[in-house]
């Protein structure tokens, strides 16, 4: 029995250095070699110099002369990563409904200028409630609030906001996308 047991903990040993610190130590060297950015977390820093963000995190902008991002579905603390998971509620789900009729109601009162439709993005959580992006309409829908609260016309900050929108990845995958947090830094920047 002891010939069977010891090559398996042989082999267990080496299964186990070699899955669980060598390939990690190599593949982590090289993300920091040829995408050092991105391994590090995509992290952005301000004006001074001090960490303000991920550009793939989102978080709460609240102040009107900030766009906001899509609604949080992470519960109390909203864009928390540790309870990042998207809420299963279905279209029929009351719970749901109230959440979105609640939203539309918060973002007609605070941009009370826009008619029409309101964009399906901000009155919706996206899938992993951690989502720093919002679509180029949803965007738009929110450039006259910014741009009253900054004493801007719209047309300035609608022209922030068309050299903010991202393309589809590779032309076909997504959509075309902008990242509130990136759109936000560069409005102060601009004062």
């Amino acid at each position: 029995m002891l010939t069977h047991i010891r090559p398996a903990l042989v082999l267990l040993a080496c299964f186990t250095v070699l899955t669980g610190v060598i390939y990690p130590v190599l593949v982590t060297g090289l993300a920091r070699s040829i995408f050092p950015h991105q391994a590090g977390g995509s992290l952005v820093g301000g004006a001074n110099g001090e960490l303000v963000g991920s550009e793939l995190l989102g978080q709460t902008f609240a102040e009107a002369r900030y766009f906001a991002g899509r609604p949080s579905a992470t519960g109390p603390a909203p864009y928390n990563g540790a309870a990042s998971g998207a809420t299963n509620q279905g279209p029929l789900n009351p719970a749901l409904h109230t959440a979105v009729t609640e939203r539309i109601a918060a973002l007609r009162a605070a941009n009370p200028e826009m008619k029409g439709e309101i964009p399906a993005d901000l009155a919706t959580a996206s899938g992993s409630g951690l989502d720093p992006h919002i679509s180029p309409e949803a965007a738009r829908f929110q450039a006259p609030r910014v741009a009253a609260a900054r004493g801007w016309t719209t047309e300035r900050v609608l022209v922030r906001v068309e050299m903010h929108v991202e393309p589809r990845t590779f032309g076909i995958l997504g959509e075309p996308r902008v990242n509130v947090l990136r759109l936000n830094q560069d409005l102060d920047a601009q004062r």
